[in-house]
């Protein structure tokens, strides 16, 4: 009874301190968002990568919350409590730091992912068999806004560890566009028709142009491929420039008669087997 009513006595004793430290601790928490979202808007304006003003915004967030915890802890007497804690948590972290090594590498990898000028938010991309617009880069993953509209997430570690294509970094891109027609077409007739129908549709800048080459002799065409280049920022717009261009053709190919082959299956039947 003695001891509980020590404790009791000490417990009554350490409530202003209880609640001042209470109160230092929400004072902080609206500090860290308050100078976070100031950070935000004038000390990071500068930085144009935007994974980069998430993390420095988060770090800022994190840094003042800390800071507030210690106060909170010495107003409630207990920092001596925190230095034999702190030491207990070096070996508690070094074990779980072994059994979360696979978050500890997406963490590492969302930081230097978050510092890579090649990979940023809304830049649409193309890794791990998936593509679409980068949504968000945080220190477990990467979300993908797909063309669908849906999500996909992707563990850091696997963008860093497997290549990837950035179709924003570039405004202009060259794509191609393959065919083929009959034997008896005169060749530089289809050439000079194709490359005038391209030219005049897709507009080519200094050092680019359409180039037209004949691949192959098909088992029933002449194949060839157009390869241009047009404005290029996401896979809709190559899409878009591939259907122009089919249509084109084929209109142009039907207006001068040129043949373009498909495959015919003929099949031959036995006498015996059509009478029955």
């Amino acid at each position: 009874m003695e001891k509980l009513s020590g404790w009791g006595e000490a417990i009554i004793l350490k409530l202003p301190n209880l609640f001042v430290a209470i109160f230092v601790m929400v004072s902080f928490y609206f500090l860290a968002k308050g100078i976070s979202k100031a950070s935000r808007k004038y000390l990071f304006d500068k930085i144009k990568q935007e994974s980069i003003k998430d993390l420095s915004t988060k770090f800022v967030f994190g840094f003042i919350i800390l800071i507030g915890f210690f106060l909170a802890l010495g107003i409630m007497d207990l920092d001596k409590v925190l230095t034999s804690v702190l030491a207990g948590a070096g070996v508690v972290g070094l074990a779980v730091g072994l059994a979360v090594q696979a978050t500890l590498s997406n963490s590492v990898s969302g930081i230097m992912l978050s510092f890579i000028p090649s990979l940023r938010i809304g830049d649409y991309v193309e890794t791990n068999g998936y593509s679409g617009f980068i949504s968000e880069i945080n220190l477990r993953s990467i979300i993908l806004r797909r063309p669908d509209n849906n999500y996909v997430i992707i563990p850091n570690s696997k963008i860093v560890d497997n290549p990837f294509t950035n179709y924003s970094l570039t405004e202009r891109s060259r794509i191609g566009v393959e065919c083929g027609i009959g034997y008896e077409s005169n060749l530089q007739h289809v050439e000079d028709l194709v490359k005038d129908i391209i030219g005049n549709e897709f507009k080519q800048n200094e050092g680019e142009g359409v180039e037209f080459f004949f691949t192959e002799f098909g088992d029933s065409s002449i194949n060839f491929v157009v390869r241009f280049w047009i404005d290029f920022k996401k896979n809709k717009h190559q899409l878009e420039a591939k259907h122009k261009a089919m249509k084109l053709i084929k209109q142009k190919f039907d207006e001068e008669g040129i043949n373009i082959p498909f495959p015919i299956r003929t099949l031959y039947f036995d006498k015996d087997i059509l009478n029955n």
